[in-house]
């Protein structure tokens, strides 16, 4: 199947070419009154049934496109494709259905063939409501729509059909989770587990300042008969930058440091790119993903091991903003790992880094909370009762993961190196539900310090703000301090409903696991107010689309890959700054190493010509790499989320 859109990415449809910057974030409404909230300084135009909104940059547009009756998805999306951009032409990659919701009865979506030369995004959303249809188009540059995520986000979840009133909580009184409700979050959460294909599932539940139950689901390993229990470890990941945040507010309680002050003045050797840039920014600039920094995380996915926690200021001197504090939401593990060293360097200023910042942890919060199974040691971490982790393999088959590639995040250890488990988990959502008290009733953070973490910061899409380290959503109008984690193998995240008093803990050991967070965020509204039930149907939808994408994935790589392809490596590449791409050939079989990631290699043929090499691996993460030449020399390109990397072969 084909659509039409031209490689010609950064030109407009003539009719759409007049445009009007939106100058802030408003309710927009058509003819039929389909409303959504428009992103802030984008251009906006309409023409008919289309209106296109363009990012600042010029290059990357959302439409809405009324489309009216059609007899499915498929005819819905190629009319709007028509209607937008008449000469468009490109392959479909991939269809999934979403879940039907915010009075939509029915979601599909569509992505489409793209280079990684092209470095660009195209997708659409069809949305349908009795026999009417309306669909959503993103297309233009990558860099941009990985740097504007929230405003995307924010077109694509506030749309809703005329006439429809959301689902509402406000006013509600909370139900308690009484025994029979913790048995309906218990049995969704096993139900959910073997649906996915998930081992194994740790939760601790969280009502009136008391862990009402907390344990496990499934196993620590396949193949292996130990349970997943509620002393199970577990690699919590970005909720460890919750927990930072918390040093920073115990340190702030102590008078060493203040939200507002310049980061030089305790720590004079921060550096973030220039000099302006290094002048401005704050301690809370380091964990409010506001600075407009990107992601940089293949800088050390793809670096040499043995770094140390020193690091994370070079990487960060090497690095600039693209686009003013407070502007758009970026998220970016270097800041959030130098907030971490910068509270271990105020509280031990004569231990090494990285040192300073596991004695700190441990002093200022495990110890006084009584986490006594949380650590950032891997020997430890990887001892007595831990799950191993879980993903699929190239064929779609969930398989046990070596845990190597997650090594990578000792030297950033601050932004997600924390093992845990739901116990001691369940300690520091009590804290956060108390405000400050551990469960035994001691204060060990102030009011005033935990809850700035909370306070609003930049939006990240519809109803939705990050904090320091945690994020805030507005669900039917209640508020749920959330924040998750992913590695390789490991999915956490953690809920708080401050309003009602309850809080959860869900830990899974698998990357489908991934699917079962928002689904089981969504059950526990349901059982404590009632709620439309809803969880069940998205944990099936999103059981069929993790089948549909790993077809796709694997029907678009020739495993092993193209004997002629293969044979025109050069075995060894280095980039200056990241490290090496070793290429090996054993028994007849490729692979590739990239810093934390290797595998047997598959090759894909791109709609431009090119050819990649694709690590063949199990898991969650693969190196890309695009076969090229420069200067007469074989070179291999990576690219990640605003970044190119170019390996060029030692002779």
């Amino acid at each position: 199947m084909k659509l039409a859109l031209g490689l010609a990415l950064m030109s407009l449809p003539a009719a759409l070419a007049a445009q009007e910057p939106v100058k802030s974030e408003a309710v927009a409404q058509d003819a039929a009154a389909i409303t959504y909230t428009a992103p802030e300084n984008w251009a906006a135009s309409a023409q008919g049934p289309v209106t296109v909104y363009t990012a600042p940059e010029g290059t990357l547009r959302v439409a809405v496109v009324q489309v009216g009756a059609a007899a499915d998805a498929s005819a819905a999306t190629a009319r709007a494709w028509s209607l937008y951009n008449p000469q468009a032409e490109r392959e479909v990659r991939l269809v999934t259905a979403g879940a039907p919701g915010d009075g939509w009865d029915e979601r599909v979506n569509t992505s489409y063939e793209t280079s990684p030369n092209e470095r660009a995004v195209a997708a659409a959303t069809a949305l349908r409501q009795a026999g009417e249809w309306v669909v959503l188009i993103t297309e233009g540059s990558e860099l941009v729509a990985n740097k504007r995520t929230a405003a995307i986000s924010l077109v694509g979840q506030s749309i809703r059909p005329a006439g429809y009133r959301p689902e509402s909580f406000a006013g509600q009184t909370a139900n308690r989770l009484t025994p029979e409700r913790v048995q309906l979050l218990r049995d969704f959460v096993a139900q959910s587990a073997e649906t996915l294909e998930v081992p194994g599932v740790a939760i601790a539940l969280i009502d009136g300042g008391e862990v009402v139950w907390q344990g496990g689901y499934g196993v620590r390993a396949l193949g292996r008969d130990a349970p997943v229990d509620e002393h199970t470890k577990f690699m919590i990941a970005s909720n460890t930058k919750g927990m930072a945040t918390l040093l920073l507010s115990a340190l702030a309680d102590e008078g060493k440091l203040r939200w507002e002050q310049p980061v030089t003045d305790l720590y004079p050797e921060f550096r973030l790119g220039s000099d302006a840039t290094t002048r401005s920014t704050l301690v809370r600039h380091l964990v409010c993903a506001c600075t407009g920094l990107p992601r940089k995380d293949y800088a050390f996915i793809l670096a040499d091991s043995g770094a140390p926690a020193s690091d994370t200021f070079r990487q960060l001197a090497q690095s600039e903003p693209t686009s003013d504090f407070g502007e758009l939401y970026q998220y970016n593990n270097l800041m959030a790992s130098a907030a971490g060293y910068l509270g271990g360097a105020l509280a031990y200023p004569d231990m090494e880094l990285g040192a300073a910042f596991d004695e700190a942890m441990k002093t200022r919060i495990f110890d006084p909370l009584g986490m006594t199974d949380t650590t950032f040691d891997f020997a430890v971490g990887e001892s007595g009762n831990w799950a191993r982790p879980h993903g699929y393999d190239i064929d779609g088959e969930v398989t046990l993961l070596s845990n190597r590639f997650n090594h990578l995040i000792t030297p950033h250890r601050p932004a997600g190196g924390a093992w845990s488990t739901a116990a001691d988990m369940a300690k520091y959502v009590q804290l956060e539900l108390s405000k400050g008290l551990s469960p035994e009733g001691e204060r060990v953070v102030s009011e005033a310090n935990l809850t700035e973490r909370r306070k609003r910061g930049v939006p990240i899409g519809e109803n939705a703000w990050y904090g320091m380290g945690l994020m805030e959503r507005q669900v039917a109008d209640v508020s749920v301090v959330t924040h998750g984690g992913t590695l390789q193998g490991y999915h956490s995240n953690f809920y708080l409903l401050p309003e009602a008093g309850v809080g959860a803990v869900i830990l899974v050991n698998s990357d489908a696991g991934a699917s079962m967070l928002g689904p089981f965020l969504r059950r526990l509204l349901e059982v404590v107010y009632d709620g439309k039930p809803e969880a069940t149907q998205e944990i099936a939808v999103a059981a069929a689309r993790l089948e549909k994408q790993a077809e796709a994935k694997r029907a678009s790589l020739t495993v092993p890959g193209d004997p002629e392809v293969l044979a025109g490596l050069a075995s060894l590449y280095e980039h200056p700054e990241i490290g090496s791409i070793r290429v090996t050939r054993d028994d007849g079989i490729y692979s590739m190493k990239a810093g934390f990631v290797e595998g047997p290699i598959a090759t894909r043929a791109n709609t431009d010509g090119s050819v990649s090499l694709v690590t063949a691996g199990p898991g969650l993460i693969s190196v890309e790499a695009v076969v090229g030449d420069l200067d007469g020399r074989r070179t291999l390109t990576v690219r990640d989320n605003q970044h190119e990397y170019v390996y060029t072969e030692v002779r």
